[in-house]
């Protein structure tokens, strides 16, 4: 099984650019104010970056800042949060947030995962 990336829709940079086209008259107003640019900056490399990639190896659960690796034998399951966000639960009772990814994706997930991670059923 090749390794699954799954990450935002590149259609989230429209905003970005929309932010750049707003951010620019006030970055230029003076030296000191270029730094106002890097907000647009950010948000780009948080749509690029921040996802879970699904492998053989296991699940990686990408952030703007760094990623953690979780092989499949330290995976509990899936928690739902309040907000319909999932969390990866670990053997070891810690949870990681799955950036990007909402309930609606859970039957994805279970499909990229080759079963490891069960699909959702009717209740």
């Amino acid at each position: 099984m090749a390794t699954a990336r799954l990450r935002m829709n590149r259609v989230a940079l429209l905003p970005v650019v929309f932010l750049v086209v707003c951010v620019l008259p006030l970055a230029f107003a003076a030296v000191w104010t270029l730094v106002f640019l890097l907000v647009p900056v950010l948000a780009a490399a948080y749509v690029l970056r921040a996802g879970v990639d699904v492998g053989d190896s296991g699940v990686t659960v990408r952030s703007l800042a760094g990623s953690r690796a979780v092989p499949w034998d330290e995976v509990a399951g899936i928690r739902v949060r309040e907000r319909g966000d999932l969390s990866l639960v670990t053997t070891r009772g810690t949870e990681l947030r799955l950036p990007v990814l909402r309930v609606r994706d859970l039957p994805r997930l279970s499909a990229v995962s080759g079963g490891r991670i069960p699909a959702p059923g009717p209740a």
